[in-house]
């Protein structure tokens, strides 16, 4: 088992879970001030959901990699992890901008998309190691 992608979809996991906790908690409580809006904190709750369904995809490819090496599903897994600081990180910087004083981190909006992109990316490449799996 390869001990150092374990142990970053450990890592990754316990992140998301802390941010899961930190949204649903602290900044729900911060509604009412207006350093958050509803739709900030569901951006943020969004960046959760995605890096948590990731990092599961992230250990669903190393156990698959076990039985069906492929180096397309190494690449799906960078994929993956590139999606999270990406999509995940920018949506955690960019609805939390007021409550942090940092309106500049808007800047980071271009970068949400190219992370989503590398979501799907990761997919698309899972399912060719599907096709070609098919085919022999």
């Amino acid at each position: 088992m390869n001990t150092k992608k374990l142990f970053t979809i450990g890592i990754l996991g316990a992140i998301a879970v802390s941010l899961g906790a930190l949204g649903a908690h602290f900044l729900k409580s911060k509604l009412e001030t207006g350093l958050i809006t509803p739709e900030q904190l569901n951006g943020f709750d969004t960046g959760v959901k995605y890096q948590m369904y990731h990092v599961l995809g992230m250990l669903a490819l190393v156990i698959l990699s076990k039985q069906h090496p492929h180096k397309f599903l190494n690449w799906a897994y960078a994929c993956f992890f590139l999606g999270i600081i990406m999509f995940s990180g920018s949506l955690y910087f960019l609805t939390t901008r007021h409550l942090l004083g940092a309106d500049w981190l808007t800047v980071l909006g271009p970068i949400t998309p190219i992370g989503g992109l590398f979501f799907v990316a990761g997919w698309v490449l899972l399912a060719l190691v599907g096709l070609k799996k098919e085919k022999q």
